[in-house]
């Protein structure tokens, strides 16, 4: 009885180092999908947070439009041309505060939120001003984000 109790105990030991191993590699599962997890928050976060800076800073324009003289509404625009997702044609815009004020937009949503990539679109006769703010994080796609609305100075 002891010689079969004996054999029995030394298959046990090996039973329990599979076991550890197994639960090491559950766990090690575990820790992976909490990683990915937490990556994938700190993704979404910074995306919105990036969104509500490009709303912020979309509306700062348009308040700064409507404390400018009505006469100088025309160099507001900037880009004004061109339909493609981020890629605005024409002329630059020469007003100080539109300069300022693209200074900023690089400065709060990265070195990837150039000049060249935002476009102001006025329509002098109906005051209706579209603005379109383009950055990029990292190396995804170009993100956008259109803002209209109408502008009424006051005589």
């Amino acid at each position: 009885m002891s010689r079969n109790r004996a054999h029995s105990q030394r298959h046990q030991y090996g039973f329990t180092l599979l076991e550890v191993l197994v639960a090491l590699l559950v766990f090690s599962i575990g820790v992976l999908g909490l990683l990915g997890l937490w990556a994938g928050a700190v993704r979404y976060s910074t995306d919105a947070q990036q969104r509500a800076d490009a709303t912020f800073l979309a509306d700062q324009l348009l308040g700064r439009m409507l404390i400018s003289d009505p006469a100088t509404v025309s160099t507001f625009a900037h880009r004004p041309g061109g339909t493609a997702k981020c890629a605005p044609t024409g002329a630059a815009s020469t007003n100080a505060l539109v300069t300022e004020w693209l200074a900023e937009v690089t400065g709060l949503l990265g070195a990837k939120a150039t000049e060249d990539l935002q476009q102001i679109v006025v329509n002098p006769v109906n005051g209706q001003v579209t603005v379109k703010l383009c950055w990029q994080n990292g190396s995804d796609a170009l993100h956008e984000l259109a803002v209209t609305n109408l502008v009424q100075w006051q005589p």
